[in-house]
């Protein structure tokens, strides 16, 4: 595959990716407001689909949490969080280190490979299990009852998804674009229609319920990419396509003669890998794991601070994080681990700079829209989504200066994707001391700063973190450029008039809550998102006539659809 097919494969998947999140975020909306028409508020919190990785960055309606309700709704999180954490350390050392192979690999081996996530997942999950049912407080079983079901429930589900992390491996790989979109999506909808069933027929099942459709939704996507290669292996569309397995046999782990049954390489760099993603998870979630075992918050500020987070990252979720997937396979296969741009072909470096430079200037504007205009509407938006509860207590300083947070998590996720992408095994050990560092001093200071600041120090923490991070990755790309004539961090410079405009944006808008909101009525509130409206507006126009060559970009590869399936 060229590196132009590479790129278009790369767009499409970011661009079907976002819209996939989308759809689940319609759908778990409408299944929250149906199931609280049967459920009581309180197992709603614990039973809410943020249970589900897909799911997780959803939040309850508007009006479904009050403070004295935050522990149900953090048990949700602490369930969330043993799903999450054994899902990432069983499979991201492996994804990142067998995504940039290619069909001239040998196959067999990267399979065995990948199939290793799966013992890997099973303790991880025991271990776990064990922790959340003996170390982390149990709710009132009179309250929630079946808690240790739901913890068992869900670190089997996490084991069942392992299964088909070979397959999804094989799809990403071969850019299969629509295979992820196509399984999640019969997933995610098989789950929504049980969990409908269930509610509205037994009810009083509870956390079983949840249990259950977790587990169906897992098995369901496993269903699905078995279902998938049986009928693809062997077709017309894998020989044309020159797929490097012929028999589903293949799909399986099996002993190779007069070879490591692994692959060597890609097992070293896994390795290495692994000590990573788990000082990763430490600096993704700290502070979860500071609330969970440390309970430095009360529950009601738990609950207050899930929800701002929650509303805080749907861009992150919508948008960044299906273009860091897809555009580390792209950079992956476009550039080769452990050279430098100086011994690579010249023509795949410049692109590969070219389209660095681009994602970096298109995620720095995201985020800056957001800081800007976040700043004003943080209020105004936490009142409408959760009344006074959310609006007038610190809520909106929380929301503020989570938005602050969402443009440092913009630049770091482009620039960590191409790093992860292009560091030798050499240069991941050497990173990973520093991310030990990192982690000790991101907890102690997310303790520190919540003693002082409350859950505001969360966030702190987060963005003095992200800062470090940020550092790092910019000093590795501008070494790795410095022998090529490409320039990919001038993507962070923006044009004078286009800053301006951004302050004027906010200094108008901060002028308009301060006069206009949010306690002077309806048409007050309609006024100044009016206002609001105009500035993005006037924002958006600047940005086509200063950036056209962003503009062209995003035009040729996310919004055109004449591009051929891969």
């Amino acid at each position: 595959m060229g590196s132009r097919e590479a790129l278009r494969s790369a767009a499409r998947l970011a661009t079907y990716s976002a819209g996939l999140q989308v759809l689940f975020r319609v759908l778990t909306f409408v299944l929250n407001a149906y199931t609280l028409r049967y459920l009581s508020k309180e197992m709603i919190g614990v039973v809410n689909v943020r249970l589900t990785l897909c799911n997780r960055y959803s939040s309850l309606p508007p009006g479904s949490l009050s403070v004295n309700q935050g522990e149900p709704a953090w048990i949700c999180e602490r369930l969330t969080l043993l799903y999450s954490t054994v899902v990432f350390l069983a499979r991201e050392a492996f994804r990142k280190a067998c995504l940039n192979v290619g069909a001239e690999q040998k196959w067999a081996q990267i399979i065995n490979l990948l199939w290793l996530t799966v013992p890997v997942g099973v303790l991880w999950a025991l271990l776990l299990c064990w922790v959340w049912l003996w170390f982390v407080t149990a709710p009132d079983p009179a309250l929630i009852p079946h808690y240790e079901v739901g913890v068992m429930a869900f670190g089997l589900s996490a084991v069942v998804e392992l299964l088909s992390e070979p397959l999804w491996v094989l799809a990403q790989v071969h850019m299969l674009v629509r295979l992820k979109v196509m399984a999640e999506s019969l997933a995610m909808v098989a789950k929504c229609v049980l969990t409908v069933v269930c509610v509205t027929l037994v009810p009083h099942w509870g956390l079983y319920i949840f249990s259950l459709t977790q587990l169906v939704y897992t098995s369901f996507l496993l269903a699905c990419y078995a279902i998938y290669f049986v009928k693809f292996i062997g077709s017309q569309e894998a020989q044309r396509t020159s797929f490097p397995l012929s028999r589903v046999t293949d799909l399986l782990p099996k002993l190779l003669n007069h070879q490591p049954v692994v692959h060597p390489r890609l097992a070293t760099l896994t390795w290495t890998f692994f000590k990573q993603s788990f000082l990763k998870q430490i600096l993704t979630e700290g502070e979860r794991y500071v609330m969970t075992f440390l309970n430095v918050l009360n529950f009601g500020d738990q609950g207050v601070y899930d929800i701002v987070n929650n509303l805080g990252s749907l861009v992150a979720r919508f948008l960044f994080l299906p273009i860091e997937e897809s555009f580390y396979i792209f950079f992956a296969k476009v550039v080769e681990r452990g050279k430098g741009a100086g011994h690579q072909k010249q023509e795949d470096v410049s692109m590969a700079a070219t389209v660095l430079e681009l994602l970096l200037k298109l995620v720095l504007l995201i985020g800056l829209t957001i800081t800007v205009f976040g700043y004003s509407y943080s209020q105004l938006a936490l009142d409408i989504y959760g009344g006074s509860m959310l609006s007038l207590g610190t809520g909106p300083t929380l929301l503020r200066c989570y938005c602050v947070y969402v443009l440092l998590l913009a630049v770091n996720g482009v620039s960590e994707c191409f790093t992860f992408a292009t560091m030798s095994k050499e240069e991941v050990d050497r990173y990973n001391f520093m991310m030990l560092a990192l982690s000790s001093s991101f907890l102690a200071l997310s303790y520190f700063f919540t003693w002082s600041q409350g859950a505001v120090g969360f966030i702190l923490a987060n963005c003095l973190n992200m800062g470090l991070r940020i550092v790092h990755s910019l000093q590795y790309i501008s070494r790795y450029f410095s022998l090529s004539e490409c320039r990919p961090l001038s993507g962070l410079k923006l044009p004078g008039p286009l800053l301006l405009v951004y302050l004027g944006s906010g200094i108008v808008t901060t002028f308009s809550e301060a006069v206009l909101c949010c306690e002077l009525g309806l048409m007050f509130r309609l006024l100044h998102v009016m206002i609001g409206a105009v500035c993005l507006i006037i924002v958006l126009i600047t940005i086509y006539f200063t950036e056209p060559k962003l503009v062209q970009f995003i035009r040729t590869q996310f919004l055109s659809r004449d591009k051929k399936e891969t």
